[in-house]
């Protein structure tokens, strides 16, 4: 799912695109994706736009005539700008948003249809979207510890749990977790003052690092290619990869639907995180260390590693 510094993006190129243009037609693909009845989406044609915002990980166009347009992407949902009239066919595309310069164009690439688009009236309906979670980029370190300390989650859950932090998903925990040097799995009440200020310097830090360099391209073309997986990132999305900072080979833990990927040489001590399933299956033989993952693998390789593979 896109993420803070991707949807600032999506809201730069929009800005720069839409503010001060008629909205001319919504054009529907898919009519799951409108998830309101009132006011009707036709009373949204021909209003202005008069910003971009974003509420979490939604976009938000605000029109004249204190109307609305709040749209959530989800996983898969992605925005394309195309030329004005773009034809809305195939089972990829849902909506089509014309204005006099083009079309906004929005597509998901998932059999679940999650994304939605709901028209609201007025602010107070508007904040029924806020999930309450604290932006890290306007936040004081008090308040960063107020949000943490809510509830006794694991580090990984609490900075992607919408109620606690905005707009951080799974891509960008796991870099302010390797760049604050902490285990995804710790709790929040065992975290020391020293750490959580750590943390809150690391997401602030991570945040503002990638918001920065993703708005900045989307000032020079429109942000096509949004992805969990950049280049340049320390640790997610490159397991068994060297960590870019102790070289050790980037591990991860795999739950549900998501995964947290770590260095156990700079966040964990050298200890092994346990995967749910993989741990389960091999109990006591699970390895807990670096080092007998490695005797792990040599074993495997039938010899100590220096000599050929077994056949």
């Amino acid at each position: 799912m896109p993420e803070l510094p991707d949807i600032l993006a999506y809201r730069k190129a929009l800005e720069d695109r839409l503010v001060g243009q008629p909205l001319e037609a919504v054009r529907l693909g898919s009519p799951f994706l409108l998830r309101s009845v009132e006011p009707p989406l036709s009373e949204a044609h021909g209003r202005r736009v008069l910003a971009v915002r974003r509420i979490g990980k939604r976009l938000v166009l605000a029109l004249d005539g204190d109307l609305f347009l709040v749209l959530h992407i989800m996983i898969a949902g992605r925005l394309h700008w195309k030329k004005r009239g773009v034809k809305v066919g195939g089972r990829l595309s849902l909506a089509a948003f014309d204005f006099p310069s083009g079309t906004l164009l929005l597509t998901e690439a998932s059999q679940k249809k999650r994304a939605s688009l709901h028209l609201v009236r007025g602010k107070r309906e508007l904040e029924a979207f806020d999930r309450g979670g604290l932006d890290v980029l306007a936040s004081d370190l008090p308040a960063f510890r107020e949000a943490l300390a809510r509830e006794n989650r694991t580090l990984k859950r609490a900075l992607t749990d919408p109620r606690l932090f905005d707009g951080i998903g799974n891509a960008y925990s796991d870099e302010i977790l390797h760049s604050a040097r902490l285990s995804p799995v710790k709790l929040t009440s065992r975290l020391t003052e020293e750490e959580s200020e750590r943390l809150w310097s690391a997401a602030r830090e991570t945040l503002e690092r990638w918001s920065a360099r993703l708005v900045t391209k989307a000032q020079a073309e429109f942000p096509e290619k949004v992805t969990a997986f950049r280049e340049g990132m320390a640790v997610h999305g490159r397991f068994g990869k060297p960590c870019p900072d102790c070289g050790s080979p980037v591990q991860r833990i795999v739950y549900a639907e998501n995964e947290a990927n770590y260095c156990a040489e700079c966040q964990t001590g050298g200890k092994l995180l346990a995967d749910r399933a993989l741990s389960q299956l091999l109990k006591s033989d699970w390895p807990k260390t670096l080092e007998e993952l490695e005797e792990r693998k040599n074993l495997l390789r039938g010899g100590d590693g220096g000599g050929e593979e077994a056949t």
